[in-house]
């Protein structure tokens, strides 16, 4: 129980650390909450590649969801922000602790995920200097409706590369 608190407290430390910083030296806060995860709460052989993958499917979502406009950040890369890929891999580490609980039923990790996903991005957005060019409402109908898909998949992600 202690260590899924820890989880928990570690992963908005480094919401907060990429989010407020941005690809700033503040993610080296965020970087060292992961480090802290797979030295106290986990390990890298045992949650490496979920990590990978999440980082993987993540940097893919939203660069796609960037190229369409949905939401656009102050540089013109074509793919997210390093703070953004970082926060994905922070994500990645609940899915076995903190969030195990929203894995099941299914239907409890769409609605977890449509109303978590867009209250992430709304408020992310708002401190990170997101911009929703679409307009805020509607982008985050979109967003959350997405994460009714996307967060299930993460959870069954989880359950297929434990181990």
């Amino acid at each position: 129980m202690l260590k899924r608190i820890a989880n928990a407290v570690l992963f908005q430390i480094g919401w907060l650390a990429c989010v407020l910083g941005g690809n700033s030296l503040w993610l080296l806060l965020a970087l060292a909450v992961l480090v802290i995860h797979l030295l106290w709460i986990s390990s890298w052989a045992a949650e490496g590649r979920l990590i990978l993958s999440v980082v993987i499917v993540g940097t893919a979502v939203d660069s796609v969801l960037r190229s369409l406009g949905v939401f656009a950040f102050e540089d013109s890369s074509p793919l997210i922000p390093l703070w953004l890929m970082l926060l994905w891999a922070l994500l990645a580490t609940t899915l076995r602790h903190c969030l195990q609980w929203t894995a099941r039923p299914w239907w409890l990790a769409s609605v977890l995920g449509a109303v978590g996903g867009a209250l992430s991005y709304y408020g992310g957005g708002r401190l990170a200097g997101v911009q929703f060019p679409y307009g805020e409402l509607a982008s985050l109908i979109g967003i959350g409706l997405l994460w009714a898909l996307l967060f299930p998949l993460l959870h069954l992600m989880a359950r297929r590369l434990a181990h």
